[in-house]
Parts: C-alpha cells; sequence; structure tokens
C-alpha cells in the first residue's frame, strides 16, 4: 500500500501544483472566465486515466498461463521504466516548469479561444494520470489490488488537500525537499519493479536465469510471509533471486547514479553557461 500511496501523493501533488499554477495566472490575466476550460481540461484528463488503467486491468485478467506471465514482466519493465523518466524529467523541468506553464497560459489567452487552455490543462495531468495508472496496474501485479487501490485513494486525497492548503497559504511545504525525498524512494520501488518483472521473464522463458538460485533466504525470511511480502512490495525483495534478478536490481542503481550525475552536471553547466 505504501508504494501506491507515495506515488499518488506525488503524482496528485504535482498535477495539484500545475492546474494551480495554471488559475494562478488566469488571476493575473484578469480572466477567471476561462476557468471552466482549465478544469474541464481536468475532468477530460482524468476519465482518460482511469480509462487507461481500467483497460490495462481488464486485459491482465483475460490472460492467463505463459501469456499473463509475459503481460506482467513486460507491464513492471514499462512501469519502472517510466517511473524513472518521471523523476529525471521533474529533476530537468522543476526550475523552468512554472514560467513555461504561465507563458502558455498567455499564449492560449492571446489567442482569444478556450481550446488552448483546455489542451494545457489535460496535457498536463493526463501524463499525471497515465503514469499513475500504469504504475498502479505494475503494483497490483505483484500485491494485493485492494491494497495498492486503497494506497492509490488516500494519496490523492492527500495530495488534494495539500494542494489546497498551499494554495489558500494554510501550510508551508518544502517543495523541493519533498520531491527530493519522494525521489529517492520512487526510485528504489522502480528497482524493485524492474526486478521483479526480469524475474517474470525468465519465468516465462524469455530471459535466462544464468544461475537458477544465487541464494536462499526463505529459510530465515520467506518471500511469501507478510513482512517479505511487503519488502517484495517496497524493494522488490526475493528470498531466492536468480542471478540475472540481481545483476538487474544492480544494473538499475547503476544506471540510475551514472544519469542522476549526468544531468546534475548539465544543470550546473547551463547555470553557468547563463
Amino acid at each position: 500500500m505504501l508504494p501506491s500511496y507515495l506515488l499518488s501523493l506525488r503524482e496528485g501533488l504535482e498535477a495539484a501544483l500545475i492546474i494551480g499554477i495554471v488559475l494562478g495566472a488566469l488571476k493575473k490575466l484578469n480572466r477567471p472566465d476561462q476557468n471552466r476550460a482549465v478544469w474541464a481540461g481536468v475532468l477530460a484528463a482524468s476519465t482518460l486515466s482511469l480509462l487507461v488503467g481500467f483497460t490495462l486491468n481488464r486485459l491482465g485478467a483475460a490472460l492467463s498461463g505463459r501469456a499473463e506471465v509475459i503481460f506482467e514482466g513486460l507491464t513492471m519493465l514499462l512501469a519502472s521504466g517510466v517511473l524513472t523518466w518521471m523523476i529525471f524529467w521533474m529533476q530537468r523541468q522543476a526550475r523552468s516548469i512554472r514560467s513555461e506553464l504561465e507563458s502558455g497560459v498567455q499564449r492560449a489567452v492571446g489567442q482569444g479561444g478556450s481550446g488552448g487552455l483546455f489542451l494545457l490543462a489535460f496535457m498536463a495531468v493526463a501524463r499525471e494520470g497515465i503514469e499513475l495508472a500504469l504504475f498502479l496496474t505494475a503494483a497490483s501485479l505483484a500485491v494485493d489490488a485492494q491494497q495498492v487501490l486503497t494506497g492509490a485513494f488516500l494519496g490523492l486525497g492527500t495530495a488534494i488537500l495539500l494542494g489546497w492548503s498551499l494554495f489558500a497559504s494554510l501550510l508551508k511545504l518544502d517543495l523541493r525537499r519533498f520531491f527530493q525525498v519522494t525521489g529517492v524512494l520512487l526510485i528504489i520501488f522502480a528497482a524493485g519493479l524492474f526486478a521483479h518483472g526480469v524475474r517474470e521473464l525468465v519465468e516465462a522463458g524469455w530471459l535466462p536465469a544464468l544461475v537458477e538460485q544465487v541464494w536462499d533466504m526463505n529459510f530465515l525470511l520467506h518471500e511469501n510471509s507478510t513482512l517479505g511480502s511487503l519488502l517484495g512490495a517496497l524493494f522488490g525483495y526475493n528470498g531466492n533471486p536468480s542471478l540475472i534478478e540481481v545483476l538487474a536490481y544492480l544494473a538499475y542503481f547503476v544506471a540510475i547514479f551514472f544519469g542522476l550525475r549526468r544531468a546534475r552536471l548539465q544543470t550546473l553547466s547551463a547555470r553557468q553557461g547563463a
């Protein structure tokens, strides 16, 4: 439940901040009459995200045997990749997202139509919503679906409350620190999903195990126990992993380390150039 809660909280808060910036820009331009187009975009994007999540779950439920295992593995790998991309995207865009959104609002209002504002809100919320739908689908394949949905509803509810409190000036939250901490946790979750996806593809025969069992810790902490299942959902714990699963887990962290290092150097270079 914790991974789905955390990701829903982060995605929901990102969407709330984006919509808040757009509505704030309209207020500065003295065009509150265009708020309806923004909320229409939010509603359309939310509906699309629900449809994507429903379709993915129905597709998974309709499969069986080897096809189901392959679907689960590919879904987990895709969710891990999208989650990683989201973290890198947020790191690159965090400093400029406000100015870009406000410029987009000004262009849309200047063109005199509501379509631009609708599309701006739709694209912003749809990106967050589809990412969340994909992750929740992958998470529900690894743990109990009811726990995943409970965590998602609680996370979105918290995000709405935090977003409203921030814009009503009832709460001061260090957003930079919040996204840093959640980013680290989501990297760990993504690594677990990546390794779990590799495990599913090994079971399906798409990947070689290399070594069937590198070690067996199930006598100490079984992967199907309550604690083992929790660690599996959070960190991808497997009591008896294959060699390729261990290598995939380590390779993910190595790739993330060098990716973040490169992104940081590019950011520093851009600041010095400016």
